[in-house]
């Protein structure tokens, strides 16, 4: 069969080639025959080899050893130090913006609750803009701020097969835009947003805007000081690799922490914690962010990803991704476009983020059955086959494996 004799070979020339390729084995399960294609590293990353070290030694020498002693021995900074590297590394922001803490649920909130209320203007600024095919999550917060304070939802529609661009936010931004809340990379579509455009439009507007980095951060560079981001929120158990339930992170730009008013008034954003007093006196810097005590150990396996990111470079991470996307795309094109599924993904690689959807009705069922033989992309309603691409533990051989399947899975008949 020459086609996926090609795409085969075309596959092993690619890994073969690949200067991120020897990276792959630093991820527990690389190797399991039980898993031939694990394509849902955009829902929960592998875990790192060195990760098993790390927190065997941790639970051993630190919690076993050190006991209570290890909180003022350094596991109460984790969250700013991990967050000032993850900042350097994968973020593209100076130290003291980025923390460790929470879900990304709850930061969420935590931003926009406190970004609508900097810029209320008495008032006046009564709207918050987003995007119909923003992650539920998102929108489910910003659903309940609004109702909380009396503000408005004005929604953006989105491209099916893209996102949202600069020309739609200008047509919703105006006198009354408190905040717009966007995500980087379009957790269905893999679109990436013109983030320093977009947030250009949102800052002439006189508003701020929210940026959620869930599917972009550890696969695509960010640059938040220099697109003059006002707040971001992550996961760290996608491309971070962080581990199921993994904190997430907070970043606020430094010129908006003095009047960064805590939604959420937990005892660790206090200027004085052990202080225990009366009044909530909120902490200088990106710590009044943090509410109740650290995740220590998702932050672990968090940090021991950043560590091989930094090895890599955020460049060459992104240069292997647009590979591995375009990759499948072409496999894509010859073995799934004849059985009549429809990509639904920007073609330019410089628009897509580590994942592409493919739409077919039988995706519910297909997964289904690959997931019983190994083989594990990511179902997404309507109808959509999601393949997640992590670039540091992803080959190319892993990608066909999984695209061959999927289109014997979808009633593929592949002719010489």
């Amino acid at each position: 069969m020459r086609t996926t004799s090609r795409l085969s070979e075309r596959a092993r020339e690619l890994d073969s080639a690949d200067p991120l390729g020897g990276m792959r084995t630093k991820f527990l399960g690389h190797d399991d025959a039980a898993v031939p294609a694990y394509l849902d590293g955009n829902s929960l990353g592998r875990p790192l080899a060195a990760t098993l070290e790390t927190l065997g030694d941790f639970v051993r020498s630190q919690w076993g050893g050190r006991l209570i002693r290890g909180w003022d021995e350094g596991w109460l900074a984790l969250p700013r130090h991990i967050g000032d590297q993850l900042g350097e590394h994968v973020l593209g922001a100076a130290p003291g913006q980025c923390v460790v803490a929470d879900s990304t649920t709850v930061l969420l909130y935590k931003l926009a609750r406190a970004a609508v209320t900097a810029v209320s203007d008495g008032g006046k600024r009564n709207e918050i803009v987003l995007d119909r095919d923003n992650f539920p999550t998102d929108r489910y917060v910003m659903e309940g701020i609004a109702a909380e304070c009396g503000l408005t939802l004005r929604w953006v529609d989105a491209e099916y097969d893209g996102g949202v661009r600069p020309e739609a936010v200008a047509a919703a931004v105006g006198p009354q835009t408190a905040l717009v809340v966007l995500s980087h990379v379009a957790y269905r579509s893999g679109f990436v947003a013109d983030v320093p455009a977009i947030t250009e439009l949102v800052h002439s507007a006189g508003g701020r805007v929210l940026w959620d980095l869930c599917h972009s951060a550890g696969s695509v560079p960010a640059e938040l000081d220099a697109w003059k981001v006002d707040y971001a929120a992550g996961c760290s158990y996608k491309y971070l690799n962080g581990g199921p339930g993994a904190p997430a992170w907070a970043y606020v730009a430094a010129r908006h922490q003095a009047n960064f008013e805590q939604p959420i008034r937990g005892w660790l954003g206090a200027g004085d914690p052990f202080g225990m007093g009366r009044d909530y006196v909120p902490a200088a810097g990106i710590q009044r962010v943090v509410s109740g005590t650290p995740p220590i150990l998702g932050m672990l396996a968090m940090q021991d990803m950043i560590t091989l990111i930094s090895e890599a470079g955020m460049d060459a991470v992104r240069e292997k991704s647009m590979q591995l996307t375009s990759f499948a795309v072409e496999a894509f094109d010859e073995v799934l476009a004849p059985l009549g599924a429809v990509l639904a993904s920007p073609r330019d690689p410089l628009q897509r983020g580590s994942h592409i959807t493919i739409d077919h009705p039988g995706s519910r069922d297909v997964t289904a059955r690959l997931w019983e033989q190994g083989v594990i992309p990511d179902y997404r309603n309507p109808n959509g086959i999601r393949l997640g691409l992590s670039p540091l533990s992803t080959s190319f051989a892993e990608t066909w494996a999984g695209i061959e399947a999927v289109a014997a899975g979808l009633g593929a008949t592949v002719r010489p």
